[in-house]
């Protein structure tokens, strides 16, 4: 099944399905609600930390994939409490955090996690960052996991996102629903941009394709709030190379359970090359046009 095909004929439920990806059947005894119940309580107390500890000046204590990707004491401080917290309540369960090493367990399931989402965001005080904590059977790959549970808590305002496989999305206990734009050329669109001065310029190639063919455009720089946004209808689409798993963990399942479809380019699953979300007809628009940029390319071949 193609993405051409996809948001045309997959209920909001088999499309979260699909999009979970290929991880196989749920371990048995599994509960999703509950699971979902402690994702939500894990990602508040994380954001109460993040919330309250926030210094009047940030600084950075370390850089990732290049001079500009930064990583505050904070966000260790977060992902500590969140791992602690985790080998207390499911010792047996895996863990895939972006500051700490991975942790292996025995019971199929994986707890993906990011102590802070935006976290530049978080370093300049600008109010859009989050605690994403997501728990997902099969191997910790958003191209083969199935996505199981997740939270999304945006740390300044307070907004949870919650998803559970089958059981749907909410927001503070209100069911979400993707909106459904009649055309591309209506939809507001959000996305983001890499680290490397290399990717940021094909991206930038990229959105001269896009923009003048959507309402308009929103970088908002944390892909996980992205995600719920659109799952509540704030974005219609959203479109973004270079996502890890912690990034796409709980957003995704929120966005597919509010009935988005969440897919690559030329076929594939979400993934780092590229993530792609929003409800039919006009995602199969939005992954025509990408494809044809080459979003999902090194910047060498030419839009078509």
């Amino acid at each position: 099944m193609t993405p051409r095909e996809t948001p045309r004929t997959l209920d909001h439920r088999t499309a979260g399905e699909a999009a979970g990806g290929g991880g196989g059947p749920v371990p048995d005894g599994v509960d999703v609600e509950e699971l979902r119940a402690l994702a939500r309580s894990l990602a508040c107390e994380a954001g109460t930390l993040v919330r309250e500890g926030r210094p009047e000046r940030v600084e950075v204590a370390a850089t990732k994939s290049s001079a500009v990707d930064p990583v505050t004491a904070m966000d260790r401080a977060s992902e500590e409490l969140l791992r602690a917290r985790l080998a207390v309540e499911r010792p047996d369960d895996a863990i895939l955090g972006e500051e700490g090493d991975d942790v292996p367990g025995t019971s199929g399931l994986t707890w993906v996690l990011d102590p802070i989402d935006g976290t530049v965001n978080y370093l300049y005080g600008v109010a859009s960052y989050a605690v994403s904590v997501a728990v997902v059977a099969g191997p910790p790959d958003p191209e083969r996991w199935t996505a199981l549970a997740g939270c999304v808590h945006s740390v300044v305002d307070g907004r949870t996102w919650t998803a559970a496989l089958g059981g749907g999305a909410e927001r503070d206990g209100r069911a979400l629903h993707v909106s459904r734009p009649a055309s591309l050329a209506g939809s507001l669109v959000g996305t983001g941009f890499g680290y490397s001065a290399e990717r940021r310029a094909h991206q930038a190639q990229v959105l001269t394709s896009v923009l003048p063919r959507v309402r308009d455009i929103r970088r908002l720089g944390a892909a996980a709030i992205d995600l719920c946004l659109l799952a509540e209808g704030a974005l219609d689409l959203y479109y973004e190379r270079g996502l890890n798993p912690w990034d796409v963990g709980a957003g995704g399942l929120v966005a597919t359970e509010a009935g988005a479809w969440l897919g690559g380019l030329r076929g594939r699953r979400a993934s780092s090359t590229m993530t792609v979300a929003g409800a039919g007809p006009v995602v199969d628009e939005l992954v025509h046009l990408l494809e044809a940029a080459d979003a999902d390319g090194d910047g060498r071949a030419a839009p078509r």
